[in-house]
């Protein structure tokens, strides 16, 4: 019997969608994954150039923006091979580390939400104090915090994945490698991996959705109390740009729970939240909000002035 620690599975077939191999499917997601990856980057820019932009809403988005770029250079460039070649062979280490990857740009979305969360409820709850509470070292500490804690949970995986014996059969219905089809690979018992998985998801799923919860919870009665509807209008619309942002991420990721069995509806909500969401994420913060419209005419301004 081969060591525990052994790999027999060298390469894994990513035999993607079976309905989308078409060149319309390989234009419209190399679009997308370019508009995505500029989308994110502009929005970075924007707020690195404008100093008005300088507040711990849109530090924390910037961190967003990065995390978005990361998990969709993580998982586009392989989708379009996907559909290009009607299913592709990967190397089974690179299908762990796209794994790994994927894994840390989900985390860090959820913690960069609650992040983001908080600081709505200090600025509208607690606003006398918020330029004490959310300042730059909080911030930095938070966002730092957060990465250390991501780069414990791959630690964590990596560990526990290296005890699986996967020995076949090598193929993964799926465009990327998630956790649930890389288990199906292992001859091993995957119970106490699972269970890691479930007590890792209480840090990075379930706690950050608590925290974004009572945050609105208290949002919301604050803003009941306004006694001018153009107020309560105003004060709601700082927060509207992330609260639509919460609903795409976390409606995605809950929606796949409600068909554990399905493989076609999965496929399709992850094709949601690994593709979609990276390219609407900076559209709702640029479309929604007037101080990043504002502070990126003013850099198309100074950029045209410039030529």
């Amino acid at each position: 019997m081969p060591h525990r620690n052994s790999s027999v599975v060298t390469e894994i077939f990513l035999l993607g969608f079976n309905n989308l191999r078409s060149i319309f499917c390989f234009l419209l997601l190399l679009i997308i994954f370019c508009v995505t990856v500029c989308g994110n980057l502009l929005i970075i820019l924007v707020v690195s150039y404008s100093r008005s932009l300088h507040s711990p809403m849109y530090f924390f988005l910037t961190q967003l923006s990065f995390t978005d770029i990361l998990l969709s250079t993580t998982i586009v460039p392989n989708m379009l091979r996907v559909v290009l070649y009607e299913g592709i062979f990967v190397s089974f280490i690179g299908c762990l580390i796209q794994f790994y990857v994927f894994s840390a740009s989900e985390s860090s979305e959820s913690l960069l939400l609650s992040l983001m969360s908080y600081d709505r409820y200090q600025a509208i709850c607690n606003p006398l104090h918020y330029n004490m509470v959310m300042d730059l070292t909080f911030c930095m500490k938070a966002v730092l915090l957060c990465w250390v804690m991501i780069f414990a949970v791959i630690l964590a995986l990596s560990v526990t994945m290296n005890f699986l014996w996967f020995c076949g059969p090598n193929v993964i219905d799926d465009f990327f490698c998630d956790f649930d089809p890389l288990l199906e690979l292992s001859c091993s018992d995957p119970f106490f991996l699972k269970v890691e998985d479930m007590i890792l998801a209480i840090p990075f799923a379930v706690c950050p959705f608590f925290v974004i919860l009572v945050s609105y919870v208290y949002i919301i009665i604050t803003i009941l109390k306004i006694p001018s509807v153009s107020g309560r209008q105003k004060t709601f619309s700082t927060c509207s740009s992330h609260l639509a942002v919460v609903f795409l991420y976390y409606g995605s990721l809950l929606s796949i729970y409600l068909f554990p069995n399905k493989k076609s509806v999965k496929k399709v909500l992850s094709l949601f939240y690994t593709v979609v969401t990276p390219l609407l994420n900076p559209m709702i913060y640029s479309l929604s909000n007037r101080d990043i419209r504002q502070a990126f005419k003013k850099l198309k301004s100074k950029m045209s002035s410039a030529l």
